[in-house]
């Protein structure tokens, strides 16, 4: 089992300029460690639209690598968006699934078929052909550089331990995590408050 803030931190220290767009129980730990320009915490009303809404960006930025980060519960909401990330690949997209079995910004309540979902096997029945996963420290350690260098796109299932996180409240409303990120994508500079 893995530790979702070490593996959090490995990716981070990784990172150059790829977009990161993160939710729920992943959204506070990852903010910690990069509230950059390319940062979008898509917290506010976006749980299960992770995965969507990367592609999307993905689909508008093909010359830059955009890594969705988010939970299983939030995976289990939007199947729909694997089937049409399988139909229209994007290179430039890794998915990255935190499976740990509950809905943790909510209590740790199960997310239904806890235990028994293949993430892996539902991306790779949605028509995905790239899709790992990673249940312990030395494999992640293997397949780190693949999540910035595998032509898209690329799922990694990460089995995680359980946490506690609370109810995500990024330091920056919405409005501005968007345009922030807008204007790094245009290649503006970005408003830094």
């Amino acid at each position: 089992m893995l530790d979702k803030y070490t593996c959090l931190e490995k990716l981070a220290a990784r990172r150059n300029e790829e977009v990161v767009i993160s939710s729920m129980s992943v959204a506070m730990p990852w903010e910690r460690l990069s509230d950059g320009p390319f940062d979008l915490a898509h917290v506010d009303t976006a749980m299960g639209h992770v995965a969507d809404f990367a592609y999307g960006l993905a689909m508008a930025q093909p010359q830059r690598r955009v890594i969705a980060l988010c939970g299983d519960g939030s995976t289990l909401m939007c199947l729909g968006t694997l089937v049409t990330i399988a139909q229209r690949p994007t290179e430039n997209l890794t998915l990255v699934i935190t499976e740990n079995g509950t809905y943790e910004v909510t209590g740790n309540q199960p997310v239904p078929g806890a235990g028994e979902v293949d993430f892996a096997a539902l991306a790779r029945a949605a028509g995905l052909r790239q899709v790992y996963t990673i249940e312990n420290e030395a494999d992640f350690e293997d397949k780190l550089p693949l999540h910035f260098q595998l032509p898209g796109p690329a799922v990694f299932v990460w089995k995680v331990a359980r946490g506690d996180e609370p109810v995500p409240k990024p330091n920056r409303p919405i409005l501005e995590r968007a345009r922030r990120l807008k204007s790094a994508l245009a290649g503006a500079s970005p408003i830094d408050s």
